[in-house]
């Protein structure tokens, strides 16, 4: 028996193929933790070699493949632009003995070729984490999601001594009643038609700045007060409520759209609810822009007001007016109402309120609804 034989991990021991395991095909195959099917084979020369889900892939491009991989996953063109610099990073990462390469190189290389090269046991891992710097928690930490997936992808397991760091909680303290006032007599004295639908929609429906440009004329049905979102965080589709508000400032928006929408040169742009003077679907950027502009009309701290500040005013108002936390984890789209308890910074206290408020509820036979309390329930809900 060589000295080279490949080795099997069987339970907690490791033992040399025979010929026999071979002819079996016993050693084509051991499992390891993580994401995806990790069967594959070791040598005791090169390390680790292909789980059997990529041998088809093996002389591909690493890159595409993983890229497809993403998609696949249904990953946000967002996600996996993050996830590519950090595979970008890792992988032109040089260990002392090695040239430095372009990372044009490194993406051209076969999946077998890449296999090889990022493999954690080689201290290229350590290297990497060590050239993260002085970046915040948040972005180490993204990195790290990134890098981990591309390794669980390859068949590795992360190694268990890469630590995230503790992630300091940073949410966006959400307007205050007055702020709001101010900001919404700022959105309506502004020249920018935009200002006035895109903050009355942001304040009504919760919705993240992304999903707000993908809007489409479409998607409004103002007969029932809803929105369609398509494909939001996590490519899932959703449903968001709004008020009369909402109808009236769209309505007043509708007429200024007609006119740019004669500028219009991209067909994808032909549907977009909110259209800049240029005839293009608005972007992050320049909704980011205008808030700025209204901040400062409004005489409020630039630092106080983002796009996601009006998501948070939106959610916290809800809680506040006696919301219960499923239907605000639908209407934020969360996919676990864990996410919205620490969005909403609910301490447990609050967490019993909410549930003994909810539990004595009088029986609905003993309300009596009558015309103006319909008027109050109604002003209640377009108020925020």
């Amino acid at each position: 028996m060589g000295r080279d034989a490949p080795v099997v991990c069987d339970g907690n021991e490791a033992r040399v193929l025979t010929g026999r395991d071979l002819d079996r095909g016993f050693g084509s195959h051991i499992t390891t933790e993580g994401r995806f099917d990790n069967t594959s084979t070791f040598d005791s020369r090169n390390g680790p070699m292909l789980p059997q889900r990529l041998y088809r892939l093996s002389s591909l491009p690493w890159y595409d493949c993983w890229e497809q991989q993403l998609r696949t996953e249904k990953k946000s063109k967002h996600t996996i632009r993050a996830y590519s610099v950090a595979a970008r990073d890792f992988s032109v990462t040089c260990l002392p003995q090695e040239e430095k390469v372009d990372w044009n190189e490194v993406k051209s290389l076969s999946v077998e070729e890449f296999h090889k090269r990022a493999n954690p046991s080689l201290g290229r891992m350590d290297a990497w984490l060590n050239g993260l710097g002085e970046m915040r928690p948040a972005s180490i930490n993204a990195r790290i999601a990134a890098t981990s997936h591309l390794l669980k992808w390859l068949g590795f397991a992360v190694p268990e001594w890469v630590q995230r760091p503790a992630r300091r909680k940073s949410l966006p303290r959400p307007l205050g009643r007055t702020e709001v006032i101010r900001l919404r007599s700022a959105a309506m004295r502004v020249e920018d038609p935009l200002a006035h639908p895109i903050v009355t929609t942001m304040l009504d429906t919760g919705l993240r700045v992304s999903e707000l440009c993908n809007l489409d004329i479409d998607d409004i049905d103002h007969e029932d007060l809803s929105a369609l979102v398509i494909g939001g965080k996590g490519e899932k589709d959703r449903t968001v409520l709004f008020t009369k508000i909402t109808t009236e400032a769209l309505d007043s928006w509708y007429p200024i759209r007609s006119m740019r929408s004669n500028l219009i040169h991209n067909e994808a742009d032909e549907r977009a609810l909110f259209l800049s003077s240029r005839g293009r679907r608005i972007n992050p950027r320049s909704i980011q822009k205008m808030i700025d502009k209204l901040a400062d009309e409004a005489d409020i701290p630039r630092s106080r007001l983002s796009p996601h500040t009006l998501r948070h005013t939106f959610a916290t108002g809800l809680l506040e007016r006696g919301a219960d936390l499923v239907t605000i984890q639908r209407l934020l789209g969360h996919a676990s109402i864990a996410t919205t308890r620490v969005y909403l910074e609910i301490s447990d206290q609050t967490l019993r309120e909410i549930y003994h408020r909810a539990q004595n509820l009088p029986e609905l036979a003993e309300f009596e609804i009558d015309e103006i309390a319909e008027k109050e329930i109604e002003s209640e809900l377009t108020v925020h």
